[in-house]
């Protein structure tokens, strides 16, 4: 018996180094990187920073937008591109979002869409002290530009405007027609911007071949154990919906609380839900992304993603202990806004906590909402959901604009590994996805774990280098298309 569970030993053993040896990055046949893209890089920087100079914030609903800075990003982008709008059909889309169309050599050949937006998100009150440099100042300063909009979304705007400008001074016209879409709400949804441009193009009889806009980076240093850079394509994208969880109790005066308040019940119920997440697990596209990732990380975690018929609970345990990974395998859960009495010494009669969910690809917003209500609903807690967005459709990574973009990032960037991956975020694709055959989500800009941590937050900043190269591939993406 001993020496049949020795045996088994050895076989397990050998498996699992074979099938770690086995567990090796895929070959990829990498087009020559072609000449080299001389550009004016210190323009590009200088007007990066000219257009974070305008303050436009999409502040929360209905607080109403700054018309004269919107105005005013608007009339210097067509004063700082003046060939890009006298050679372009320009067209202003709900309001203040721009719609600009480069005609392509062939008319049979489907569009494609490359999209950004220019509204940015409030500096949290009372931080501005805390940035290195003014949050509208638009600052090179130590190798970076600074300011609201240098990572969410002006850099894309500014290099594609540039772009577009680069390959129009040498005569060059793309080989497909090349809408271009500049977002002025996305961070409030995008429904009078992008909502609109897609029901302009979709009145016109437009169906795209793909569209690309906001994503993820060129990751560096993001990976533990990860030596190369990680270019991560999105091809699908988060739903979402949120949740009022209303707990009630007797009201009265705080001398003489009941033993169960609303605050103590909403509290539990908060408790419950973070305690129980959704079921996830690494599959689909989380999986597709970890397989192109793991084969480049040391041997013990690599053996493990290599060997997940026998590590799989362990791996993903592990992942769920890192907030983007975790965030990749389930539908996410939370709470962000509270409320509760209006007066110390008075007990609310209902406390209110708001919860936020992103929906993963694999689950659907009236499931999200029965999960949570059989959690935690009863006889004084009730919950009551709004509206809400289904995750996006899964593109194909095997279709040819994923498949062009990623020839194009490898040869921009050698090291680079590249991984189709799930945005866990929202962004105005949801709307581009429902012309295009497929939607992609990518910044072709090298980001650290450091940087990323401005995004939304203090310090906003894109590395100097990361933005002209940024340039360089949207260049080399359109002269491919």
């Amino acid at each position: 018996m001993l020496r049949i569970f020795l045996l088994a030993l050895v076989v397990l053993a050998l498996v699992v180094v074979v099938r770690t040896a086995l567990y090796a990055p895929a070959a990829v046949e990498v087009t020559a990187p072609g000449e080299s893209i001389d550009i004016d890089e210190a323009q590009v920087l200088d007007r990066l920073g000219q257009a974070i100079g305008f303050a436009t914030i999409s502040r929360q609903p209905p607080a109403p937008l700054d018309a004269e800075a919107f105005e005013g990003f608007l009339g210097w982008l067509e004063a700082t591109y003046p060939r890009v709008f006298q050679s372009l059909e320009v067209r202003r889309v709900g309001g203040y979002s721009l719609l600009l169309t480069w005609r392509g050599q062939s008319a049979a050949a489907d569009p494609v869409l490359l999209a950004a937006h220019y509204d940015v998100v409030p500096v949290v009150p009372g931080s501005e002290s805390a940035w290195t440099h003014p949050p509208f100042a638009g600052r090179l300063a130590d190798g970076y530009v600074w300011g609201r909009g240098a990572l969410d979304n002006k850099n894309a705007v500014v290099a594609l405007m540039e772009s577009v400008d680069w390959l129009l001074a040498r005569g060059e016209t793309p080989a497909r027609t090349v809408y271009l879409s500049f977002g002025h709400d996305e961070e409030v949804g995008g429904e009078r911007g992008a909502a609109a441009v897609v029901e302009h193009l979709r009145d016109a009889g437009v169906r795209l071949a793909w569209s690309l806009d906001e994503g993820s980076f060129v990751f560096r240093d993001m990976f533990p154990g990860v030596d190369v850079p990680i270019a991560t394509i999105n091809i699908a994208e988060k739903g979402s919906v949120n949740m009022r969880i209303v707990a009630s109790a007797a009201g009265g005066h705080s001398s003489m609380p009941p033993q169960q308040t609303a605050t103590g019940r909403l509290a539990r119920a908060l408790v419950a839900l973070e305690d129980n997440p959704l079921p996830g697990g690494l599959e689909g596209v989380a999986a597709d992304s970890f397989d192109a990732i793991a084969p480049h990380m040391p041997l013990l975690p690599r053996m493990m993603f290599a060997n997940r018929w026998l590590f799989g609970p362990v791996v993903e345990g592990q992942l769920e202990s890192l907030p983007f990974a975790n965030a990749m395998m389930r539908t996410t859960t939370a709470p962000t806004m509270l409320s509760a009495s209006p007066k110390v010494n008075v007990l609310p009669i209902e406390a209110v906590a708001t919860v936020n969910f992103r929906v993963h690809p694999r689950d659907k917003v009236a499931d999200v909402v029965n999960y949570v209500e059989d959690l935690v609903a009863g006889e004084h807690v009730r919950v009551e959901a709004s509206g809400g967005s289904e995750a996006s459709a899964v593109a194909d990574p095997d279709s040819a604009g994923f498949r062009l973009l990623a020839d194009v990032v490898r040869r921009e960037f050698p090291d680079a590994v590249v991984a189709p991956g799930l945005l866990v975020a929202a962004t105005d694709t949801r709307h581009y996805g429902q012309i295009a055959e497929d939607a992609l989500r990518f910044n072709p800009m090298v980001v650290t774990e450091a940087e990323v941590e401005g995004f939304h937050g203090t310090n906003e900043r894109i590395s100097a280098a990361g933005m002209v190269q940024g340039v360089r591939t949207y260049i080399r993406l359109l002269r491919e298309l």
